[in-house]
């Protein structure tokens, strides 16, 4: 075989395997994740793990507890700091941890709804109050990039847990159900007349065509203290 001819086959070779490569990305998309931003989520989400430890430990501060101690009942109180948190936040930075059992679902929450918060983990809507606020909660993430936090969000059934963990009280809510709407409807995260949470993703899969969100009702508000924190009983 001349040169000629053994540069031929090297690039052949090459081909055959970029193409190889390709098909094997498109396929893990598909079956799982995107890879690449995958393991690029993995590692923002380790770092927001850290800081919301760190949020935990500073929020809420005995100064913050006194400010609300006057208030009657779990509720107000929980209301109170949700408003004191809510000033302190900055987009970008972890807030809370979102668990839903139906879908293994464990992960850090953010505070937005731009690219790069995104990128970290799920993300509070700004436009929406907290958990504990009175009104709509909402939160958007990924269902095939940067560990795809929502990609079984179709799967949710009426009844199913989500807990909102938030460093000022734990929030249990029940699915009501899913809907598909278009990418264009903010009436989904308007107030209603009880506390809710929306869950929003791109649907379907690969598309930003239209959104998928999951409804689900308040149903008990707790609030665990920390040490020497603690200033009534959940």
């Amino acid at each position: 075989m001349g040169p000629v001819g053994r540069l031929l086959r090297i690039l052949s070779l090459a081909l055959i395997t970029a193409g190889l490569v390709v098909v094997a990305d498109i396929v893990t998309t598909l079956v799982w994740k995107e890879p690449v931003s995958t393991v690029y989520g993995s590692i923002q989400q380790g770092k927001a793990e850290d800081q919301l430890a760190e949020l935990e430990s500073e929020f809420p501060a005995r100064s913050d507890l006194r400010e609300v101690e006057h208030l009657d009942g779990v509720r107000r109180k929980v209301e109170a700091l949700a408003g004191l948190f809510a000033k302190r936040v900055r987009t970008g930075e972890a807030i809370g941890r979102l668990r839903i059992p139906r879908i293994d679902l464990d992960v850090v929450a953010v505070q937005g709804t731009d690219t790069a918060s995104l990128q970290k983990g799920p993300g509070h809507y700004p436009e929406t109050p907290f958990p504990g606020q009175r009104g709509t909660s909402a939160f958007a993430g990924h269902r095939t990039t940067y560990l795809a936090p929502f990609r079984h969000l179709d799967e949710l059934q009426r009844g199913d847990e989500i807990e909102v963990e938030m460093p000022y009280a734990n929030f249990a809510y029940e699915v009501e159900k899913t809907r598909v709407v278009d990418d264009s409807d903010v009436d989904i995260i308007h107030r209603v007349g009880y506390e809710r949470l929306v869950l929003t993703a791109c649907h379907p899969l690969y598309s930003a065509a239209q959104r998928i969100a999951a409804f689900a009702r308040l149903t008990e508000v707790s609030f665990f203290a920390i040490g020497d924190r603690k200033w009534y009983d959940p």
